[in-house]
């Protein structure tokens, strides 16, 4: 079963944090981006006890060419908003943010990943990193079967 979401982004106003050669830092505005797509992943998906809830999908400018380009060029940065899924009197409703995923193209920095790097932020907190050196194993793993889509699983929806 193809899986249509990503583990995602982010690096337009951030810029990777200095260190240790595979943080990424918190998208700030990345609100303000190209919103991709959002979607539900709901009980019975595969990945819902760890991704599900509502997610919204927003890409930099750089990640926007990419998708209509089908090259990422460095500096693209994808963001991943996962959040709760509510009812509320019949209506699906946003509730507390899980996790802010976010991809940033970078090919010389993050070889290993398919030249993306990977962070999540607890709660979307940007003090609250919790990938960092375990990208290879909490991201890329399942990132590396779309290696043909630019290690994506999303794609720029009309």
């Amino acid at each position: 079963m193809k899986m249509f979401f990503v583990l995602v982004a982010g690096f337009a106003a951030a810029t990777a944090l200095a260190g240790d050669g595979f943080s990424v830092a918190y998208p700030e505005g990345y609100r303000d981006w190209r919103h991709v797509k959002s979607m539900e992943l709901k009980p019975g998906h595969p990945l819902y006890e760890s991704f599900g809830g509502l997610h919204h999908i927003y890409a930099n400018s750089k990640a926007v060419k990419g998708y209509k380009s089908g090259k990422f060029q460095d500096g693209a940065m994808i963001v991943f908003d996962l959040l709760e899924a509510k009812n509320e009197e019949n209506a699906l409703v946003e509730g507390k943010r899980k996790v802010l995923g976010v991809m940033a193209r970078d090919a010389k920095r993050y070889p290993e990943t398919g030249g993306w790097g990977f962070e999540g932020f607890a709660g979307g907190d940007p003090a609250k990193p919790v990938v960092g050196k375990n990208a290879v194993k909490v991201c890329f793993e399942c990132h590396a079967s779309q290696r043909g889509n630019n290690y994506l699983f999303s794609s720029l929806r009309d």
